[in-house]
């Protein structure tokens, strides 16, 4: 099983509420099946995380698979003034967000941009993407990593397959309508996912992004405690996990990437975590 520290976040509590869905009996019939298969999971020490006939790929697996081939430029360039970066030896570690933009975006963006660092940015589409399609676009001109985070936030290992494909789909054609570029990134919510999600993600082209550290934002308007729990749960080759929905969330910022600097790390995008690997789609990558 993984550590506390890996496990995924609670669910981000929505901009608008979203109404409840009338379950068709085939569902409810999908929903015990799927049931079953966690207990199963479960008594035979199988993560349900990544569902039980899933496998994860770390970082250092998926650069280790990819050989010794030599980095390219549109996979090395670190945010560090345009220098190379190779994860192989650099001790990286990779910030996102997840859930905007929002209000907050704009100072965090602005923030990033001071310190040269790229995040990654999984977008929610509905009330997000939508409602500020200004901050998408200047996530992706200012060299972020746009991935996605589905249209309303249902946790898609409760849903059908045209459920899913539905909730990834949607946001998928908002964000390149947007940017002019489909993500290949996006990351389940509450990390719930299984083999259909992994069928649906393949066929859009998306790989899955998990995370090895949280500071549970949603819950805290606490900026220093938020800073201590992801300092606390920093590592090479980390995914964490912040929100810039949250108040207390951005005035953290700062201080997060002051510290890790100091003890030596760097920060990458995703891709750039896993390169000279490229991103597979229907992969589950978690540190």
């Amino acid at each position: 099983m993984f550590s506390a520290a890996a496990r995924p976040a609670r669910p981000v509590r929505p901009a608008d509420p979203v109404r409840p869905v009338r379950r068709s009996r085939r569902d409810r019939a999908l929903r015990r099946h799927r049931a079953a298969i966690a207990a199963l999971c479960l008594v035979t020490g199988t993560a349900v995380l990544t569902g039980c006939g899933q496998q994860r790929v770390t970082p250092a697996k998926a650069r280790a698979q990819a050989g010794r081939s030599a980095l390219t430029a549109a996979d090395s360039t670190s945010n560090t003034g345009g220098a190379p970066v190779d994860c192989r030896k650099a001790k990286c570690i990779a910030l996102t967000f997840d859930a905007g933009p929002g209000p907050h975006t704009p100072e965090l963006l602005n923030i990033l941009k001071a310190k040269k660092v790229h995040a990654t940015f999984f977008l929610l589409g509905k009330n997000h993407v939508l409602a500020h399609p200004e901050l998408v676009r200047r996530e992706a001109a200012e060299g972020h990593e746009i991935g996605n985070h589905t249209w309303t936030h249902q946790r898609l290992d409760d849903l059908t397959d045209d459920g899913i494909r539905d909730e990834l789909g949607r946001t998928q054609d908002a964000i390149k309508k947007i940017t002019g570029k489909a993500p290949t990134l996006m990351r389940p919510p509450q990390g719930g996912t299984n083999e259909s999600v992994d069928s649906v993600a393949r066929s859009l082209g998306l790989s899955e992004v998990l995370w090895s550290a949280t500071a549970s934002d949603y819950a805290t308007t606490d900026t220093r405690l938020i800073g201590d729990r992801i300092l606390d749960q920093a590592s090479r080759d980390g995914i964490i996990l912040l929100h810039d929905i949250y108040d207390g969330t951005v005035p953290a910022v700062p201080r997060i990437i002051d510290e890790l600097r100091a003890r030596g790390y760097t920060f990458v995008t995703v891709p750039q975590l896993l390169a000279p690997a490229r991103p597979q789609p229907g992969t589950v990558y978690h540190p």
